[in-house]
């Protein structure tokens, strides 16, 4: 009985997951097409270009918010547990 409460946990995580990925892309499709009407405006008033700079911003916004949304946070758990050698210039030299 527990597994399958886990499972369907699992389960409806997933479904909100992708039904919020699917919101994420139709408002990034939004913000492109809103960004494509005031390309042809931008130049010839300062308001447009303004709001033309901010929609870019928010475009950016959201892709990073579906970027984050397909990371496993397991696999990110496990990258911050272990210890990273930075590489100093001297190691592209050695031989």
């Amino acid at each position: 009985m527990n597994i399958i409460k886990k499972s369907f946990i699992i389960t409806c995580e997933r479904l909100i997951l992708v039904n919020k990925k699917q919101q994420l892309l139709k408002r990034i499709q939004h913000k492109e097409l809103q960004i494509k009407k005031l390309h042809l405006h931008q130049e010839s008033n300062d308001v447009c270009n303004q709001l033309y700079n901010t929609l870019i911003l928010e475009k950016a916004i959201l892709n990073k918010e579906l970027k984050e949304i397909d990371k496993n946070p397991i696999i990110e758990a496990v990258k911050k547990a272990i210890p990273r050698r930075e590489k100093l210039i001297c190691d592209y030299f050695k031989g």
